[in-house]
């Protein structure tokens, strides 16, 4: 049986083995917010895992927000644990009373945090809706793969 090198050593520090992100993961470049509220969404998105995250500037596009972020979970679970985290996170920054909907089923979770409106996925969902294509952005989970 082959021996294979843990992804992260035991002081917490990256093993030397590592080549970078799992199939399917986000670990390439996070977008970067433009105020503490999106910087802090984006931070923990990327903390709890979440996959190909986008974040969509919708200044001069639309007046219901000014900013979307979208990224997608790996199964109704995480979708759920996504959403919770960053609930509590918003509420840290004061947005206790930030609307959401899909909780209960978590294939489509929106959370509605003011000027920042979150969008989270399970990945077959999300394919099947492209929101991000309204918005005419490119993102990595409709670029075809190279054969």
């Amino acid at each position: 049986m082959d021996d294979f090198e843990p992804i992260h050593a035991e002081d917490g520090e990256e093993a030397s083995g590592f080549d970078g992100p799992r199939s399917g993961e986000h670990r390439g470049v996070l977008p970067a917010g433009s105020n503490a509220l999106e910087t802090a969404i984006l931070a923990k998105l990327d903390d709890d895992k979440a996959q190909d995250i986008v974040l969509i500037d919708l200044k001069g596009k639309s007046p219901m927000a000014d900013t979307m972020i979208v990224a997608s979970g790996r199964s109704h679970r995480h979708v759920g644990a996504l959403a919770d985290h960053l609930l509590r996170t918003l509420k840290e920054h004061g947005l206790g009373k930030a609307k959401v909907e899909g909780l209960p089923h978590c294939d489509w979770v929106l959370i509605d945090a003011e000027d920042v409106i979150i969008h989270l996925f399970r990945p077959e969902v999300r394919m099947f809706y492209n929101i991000e294509k309204i918005w005419a952005v490119d993102s990595a989970h409709r670029t075809p793969t190279a054969v």
